[in-house]
C-alpha cells in the first residue's frame, strides 16, 4: 500500500527547477510536503530563495495533467509492486535523515527492513576490476553478510557485481542501489534485479521507466555513502566514481576503508590517495568489522594448523599476496612436482585455494 502523502512529494519531484534541498526547504517553512501545495504563489514567494520563476514552476505543478502523470506513476507501481517511500513513512532509511541532499522519494522492491539494517557496508570499486579485485570483494562481502551485516552497493560490473555475488553466496542478499529506474534495465539487468529483491532490496530514486543517464550514477553513489555507516573501496582510479563516493561518505561522516594494491597499476591509485588522506588502510574483511566494533564477540574462526613447516610457509606466503605455482616453488625451495603434492593437500582442506593460471591465494 502506499501512503497517500506519496503523492505530494511525487509533485514536488516533478517541479522544474526543484531539487532535494529546495524541497527540503519548503516543506520546512510550511511544515509538510501536504501544507507546500496549500500556499499560494505569493506565499511560495516570500520564501527564501523562491523566486518569480520556481514560484510559476510551482503553480504549473498544481495543474491537472501533472495531477494525471503522478497517478499514473502510481498505478504503475502498485501493478508492478514497487514501493514508493517518501520521509514520512516507518521504513524511509533514518541514515539519510541527516544527508541534506538526499532524494525525496525512494521507489523500493524486496526486503524493505535492510534500509534500516543495525549494520550497513558499502562496497565500491572499479567497473574494469582486476581478478583479484573482484575475488577479494565476493570473499568479503560473503564473510560480513554471514556476520548479519548487510551489503549496499550499485550492481553495476566489476566491484560491484562481486559485492553482490558475495551477499547471494552468503544467502543474504543487501541492498542495491540503480542509477536508472526499477523497469528501466535491460534483460540482464532486470535479471539481476529479480535475484536480489529474492533475499535483499532493490532501489532507486528515478520512477519506474526511467532510462539510465550519466549524470544519474554520481547521483547513485551519494545513496550509497548516506545509506551504509561505512565504506570499503576496492580498487578505483583517481578520477573513478569511487571516489566520489568515498569523499561523499567522508562528508556525510561515515567511515572509509581502501584496499592497497600495487603501485604499478593505476586501478589502485585511488586507494592509495584515500589511505593518504586518512581513509583506514584495509587487509582482510574480520579487520572491518574489528574496527567497526561489528564482530560478533561470540564467534570463533577455525584455524588451522601446519602439518610442517613448508605448509606454514605456504600459508604465510599466500598470506601477502596471490603467488604463481612457480614463484611458490623457488621461494620454498622445492621441485614444482614435490609443492603440488602439498598445495593439494592444502587446497583440498579448504586452506587454499586454487586460481586461473597456477596461481593460488589463500582461502
Amino acid at each position: 500500500m502506499i501512503s497517500p502523502l506519496v503523492a505530494y512529494y511525487l509533485r514536488l519531484s516533478l517541479t522544474a527547477g526543484v531539487g532535494a534541498v529546495t524541497a527540503r526547504q519548503l516543506i520546512e517553512a510550511y511544515g509538510s510536503a501536504s501544507a507546500v501545495w496549500q500556499a499560494s504563489k505569493q506565499d511560495w514567494l516570500a520564501v527564501e530563495g523562491v523566486g518569480p520563476k520556481l514560484a510559476h514552476a510551482l503553480e504549473k505543478a498544481k495543474s491537472e495533467q501533472v495531477s494525471q502523470h503522478i497517478q499514473s506513476i502510481i498505478e504503475q507501481c502498485e501493478q508492478e509492486n514497487i514501493h514508493i517511500l517518501c520521509p514520512d513513512d516507518d521504513t524511509w532509511p533514518k541514515r539519510l535523515e541527516r544527508c541534506a541532499d538526499a532524494p525525496l522519494l525512494l521507489y523500493a522492491k524486496g526486503e524493505l527492513s535492510h534500509l534500516n539494517a543495525t549494520h550497513i557496508l558499502g562496497m565500491v570499486g572499479a567497473r574494469k576490476a582486476s581478478a583479484e579485485g573482484k575475488l577479494i570483494t565476493r570473499r568479503w562481502a560473503s564473510y560480513v553478510s554471514k556476520q548479519g551485516v548487510v551489503v549496499v552497493s550499485g550492481m553495476a560490473p566489476g566491484i560491484d557485481s562481486a559485492a553482490h555475488g558475495g551477499s547471494l553466496d552468503a544467502q543474504s542478499a543487501g541492498i542495491a542501489v540503480l542509477g536508472y529506474g526499477l523497469m528501466a534495465g535491460r534483460p540482464h539487468q532486470k535479471r539481476q534485479i529479480e535475484a536480489m529483491i529474492e533475499q535483499g532490496c532493490v532501489i532507486s530514486e528515478y520512477a519506474p521507466d526511467k532510462a539510465a543517464h550519466p549524470s544519474f550514477f554520481p547521483q547513485r553513489n551519494r545513496l550509497i555513502a548516506g545509506l551504509a555507516q561505512a565504506l570499503l573501496v576496492v580498487e578505483g582510479g583517481l578520477k573513478s566514481g569511487s571516489l566520489i563516493t568515498a569523499r561523499q561518505a567522508l562528508a556525510y561522516g561515515r567511515e572509509v576503508f581502501a584496499v592497497p594494491g600495487s603501485v604499478l597499476n593505476d586501478v589502485h591509485a585511488g586507494c592509495h590517495q584515500l589511505i593518504q588522506d586518512g581513509a583506514i588502510l584495509a587487509t582482510d574483511a574480520q579487520g572491518i568489522l574489528q574496527s567497526m566494533h561489528w564482530l560478533n564477540a561470540t564467534m570463533t574462526e577455525a584455524k588451522y594448523h601446519p602439518a610442517s613447516a613448508i605448509e606454514a610457509k605456504i600459508i604465510a606466503l599466500l598470506r601477502v599476496e596471490i603467488k604463481h605455482v612457480d614463484a611458490l616453488a623457488e621461494d620454498c625451495a622445492l621441485t614444482v612436482p614435490a609443492l603440488s603434492t602439498i598445495l593439494l593437500t592444502l587446497e583440498l582442506g579448504g586452506v587454499i585455494e586454487k586460481l586461473p593460471g597456477s596461481r593460488y591465494t589463500i582461502s
